[in-house]
Parts: C-alpha cells; sequence; structure tokens
C-alpha cells in the first residue's frame, strides 16, 4: 500500500522548479526521481506463464526504484533481488496496470535438468519510454546461479556507469540534421562504454562469489537497451538478437542484429588458439566446435565468449560483449532475444513469422517458445531438449 508523503511531493515540487531554473546534471535529476519512488511493483513470470505481483515497501534508510538502490550516505546503486524466479517482467511505468503492453518474456524448461535459463523484461529503464531486456543461458554445474545472479545485477550495473557519464542527449531533440548523426555516435559511444565496463565488473563480481565454483560455470547474455529511438545491443555467446522490419513491399523481414560468439568463427578461434586454447569436435558431434584446455580433454565450452567459465578465462575464452547500434525506424516492427534452445530449431524467418501470427505482444513470446518445442520433437526425437527463453518487444 502506498501512502501520501509530505516531504516526497515537496521533492516532487522541487525536482520539477529546479528543472525549469536549472539544467542539474544527470545524476542528480535520478537521485531526486529515485527518491519519490517509494514503492516498487514488480511482475515476475515464471515457466508456466502465471503472474504474481509483489510489493515491496521502501527502505526508509534508503533510496529506491529503477530497480536499482541508492544509499543516502554512499549513493553506490545497488541492485533489487528479483527473489528466486528465473524470468521476470517489470514495468515501472504501469503500477496501475493501465498501460498499453509492449512486450512479453516466457521461459520453459527442457528436459536435460533444472532450467538454467534466466531473462529480464524492464520497462521504463532510464526514460519513461526506456527498456531494458536481456536474456541468460547458463551452463554448467551451477549455470542457473550464476543466469539468476547477472539477470539481477546487470540492469542496475549499467544503470550506475551510465549516470556517471557525461549527460546523454536524445536524438528526439530539436537538433540540426547535420549534428543528429553525431548526436546518435556519442550516444552510442556513452552505451558502449557502459556496456564494456558493466560486463567487466560483472564478470569480475560473478568470480568473488563465496562459496560458487565457477571454473566451468557461466552465461550468456544478449541484452537489448532502448532509449527513444536509440537501440543498443551488447552481446556475448551465442544467444542472438533480430529484428522483424517492414519492407517496402509491406513484408515482415528478419533482420539479424548478432552474431552467434562461437569457436566455429574463424576470428573468435584465432584468438582462442593465440591464448593457447585448443578449439575441435567431438567425433559424436562432429558439427559442433568446442573450447578445450591445452593438455586436457576439458571443458569443451560450445561458445567463444561468456560470463564465468574461469578455467578457459587464460585461453581465449572473454567476457567482452560485442556492442553495436541501429536507430529505430518506422519499419521495425518487433524485436526478439532468445537462447540457443529456440535458434538450434528455429530459423529467424520462422521465429518471426510466428510473432506477426500471433500478433499479440502478450502472447508473442510463449507463442515462440512453443513452436520451439515442437520443432524439437519433430528434428530432434531421441535428444533431450534444451530450455528455451524468448523475449518479444514491440517497437511501435
Amino acid at each position: 500500500m502506498t501512502f501520501w508523503n509530505p516531504l516526497g511531493a515537496i521533492t516532487t515540487l522541487c525536482y520539477y522548479l529546479f528543472n525549469l531554473l536549472i539544467p542539474f546534471s544527470t545524476l542528480l535529476k535520478a537521485l531526486i526521481f529515485l527518491y519519490i519512488h517509494d514503492s516498487l511493483s514488480i511482475v515476475n513470470v515464471g515457466t508456466t506463464n502465471k503472474e504474481k505481483i509483489k510489493e515491496r515497501a521502501v527502505d526508509n534508510m534508503g533510496i529506491c526504484g529503477l530497480v536499482s538502490c541508492i544509499s543516502s550516505t554512499s549513493f553506490e546503486i545497488q541492485p533489487v533481488d528479483f527473489g528466486n524466479e528465473n524470468v521476470v517482467n517489470y514495468d515501472d511505468n504501469n503500477i496501475n496496470g493501465n498501460q498499453q503492453v509492449i512486450g512479453s518474456v516466457f521461459s520453459q524448461q527442457g528436459n536435460k535438468g533444472i532450467n538454467q535459463d534466466s531473462a529480464i523484461l524492464y520497462q521504463g529503464y532510464g526514460v519513461e519510454n526506456g527498456v531494458f531486456g536481456g536474456v541468460f543461458d547458463g551452463h554448467g554445474k551451477n549455470g542457473q546461479v550464476v543466469s539468476k545472479f547477472v539477470m539481477n545485477k546487470l540492469p542496475s550495473l549499467l544503470l550506475k556507469y551510465i549516470l556517471s557519464l557525461p549527460k546523454i542527449t536524445s536524438t528526439k531533440q530539436n537538433v540540426k540534421l547535420v549534428d543528429e548523426e553525431s548526436v546518435k555516435n556519442k550516444n552510442f559511444n556513452k552505451w558502449k562504454e557502459a556496456c564494456l565496463s558493466s560486463f567487466k565488473v560483472m564478470d569480475k563480481d560473478i568470480k568473488s562469489l563465496e562459496k560458487l565454483d565457477c571454473s566451468c560455470s557461466g552465461t550468456t547474455a544478449v541484452v537489448a537497451i532502448r532509449q527513444d529511438d536509440d537501440l543498443i545491443i551488447a552481446n556475448l555467446g551465442d544467444s542472438r538478437a533480430i529484428l522483424g522490419r517492414k519492407t517496402e513491399e509491406g513484408v515482415i523481414e528478419a533482420v539479424q542484429l548478432t552474431t552467434d560468439l562461437k569457436p566455429s568463427l574463424p576470428s573468435e578461434a584465432e584468438r582462442i588458439k593465440n591464448c593457447d586454447g585448443r578449439v575441435l569436435a567431438l567425433k559424436e558431434e562432429p558439427h559442433i566446435q568446442r573450447v578445450w584446455l591445452p593438455h586436457e580433454d576439458v571443458p569443451g565450452l560450445a561458445m567463444s565468449r561468456a560470463f564465468g567459465d574461469f578455467m578457459l578465462k587464460n585461453y581465449g575464452i572473454i567476457s567482452k560483449p560485442d556492442v553495436s547500434y541501429h536507430h529505430i525506424s518506422p519499419n521495425d516492427q518487433f524485436l526478439v532475444l532468445a537462447t540457443d534452445g529456440v535458434w538450434d530449431v528455429l530459423s529467424n524467418d520462422q521465429v518471426v513469422s510466428i510473432v506477426c501470427a500471433t500478433n499479440n505482444a502478450a502472447a508473442a513470446a510463449e507463442a515462440v517458445v512453443q513452436a520451439s518445442l515442437d520443432a524439437w520433437k519433430q528434428k530432434f526425437p531421441n535428444s533431450k531438449r534444451d530450455d528455451s527463453t524468448v523475449i518479444c518487444l514491440f517497437l511501435q
């Protein structure tokens, strides 16, 4: 329950007065904005797609909101714990439940064991219409722990780094056409710097976790950040992001935004071999290239970049993401992020067709996951099915 707070009202009034009179720094505005958020409404969507709302009160000693908590003494952004849910759909702009649904997230456990996938779709990230979407495919003995840890911490970690940089100018503001490209480049460079820094720190934080062996455990990450019409993609591993874009003929086509970062890529294999790692496939899996230690047939990682997997970090496996930029145009209809449990059995075009046929933002992610389950049964009837996780975000 939320109560009227006189101090919060005064703070809100001061915020708008200051906004009119003095160009305060981005950090100060963020601190005031965070302060007037006196509760969080978090919607967790599990593998059964049943929603449950958890209301969390503000800690009186801190300032909470924006999937982060800023201490009143240290001003250090801390992540909010989303609990044990592996999939989270959180809308900071939709506390009363009366806004249009623009996306969905869904995950289905395979039959290899516990679901090691995690995903978060966070609306209201950074700016009012901003979005953070991320899917994380864990692997190894503790993969599910690593993927959930990254899901919980990475959004606030990215926000921390972007707030520490000079103010970002929206491309929607009135700027001359000759300057528009320069503004986009500056925006992207700031977000790229924030992504590279936060991914590096994220990997160090995983390594520092007590009583958690991540020598052969880790997670992929594909992250999409929307800020107005700017779309930033950060990719680590073999999860994938695609775009559904309308052509001049009115057909929705698939545009792949990321590269699957696997040891089969020549540039990735070269880096690994230059670090004395080995890249080779098993006889029973000739189509899957894996990464091995120089003189031991372990661990056999099927991707070339990941969080964790510290046994291979000296042999070419890195946590540095590929970061790219896309300016959202009116023809860009929707974005899909998914783990390889989907891409191993469905093509980009098939996924786009499924989303178009669904034409429902709330049901699109589940429809893609269900199609991947059916495809697994047809293509690999005798093999164990991988976990499948999808985020679908409609852009118009």
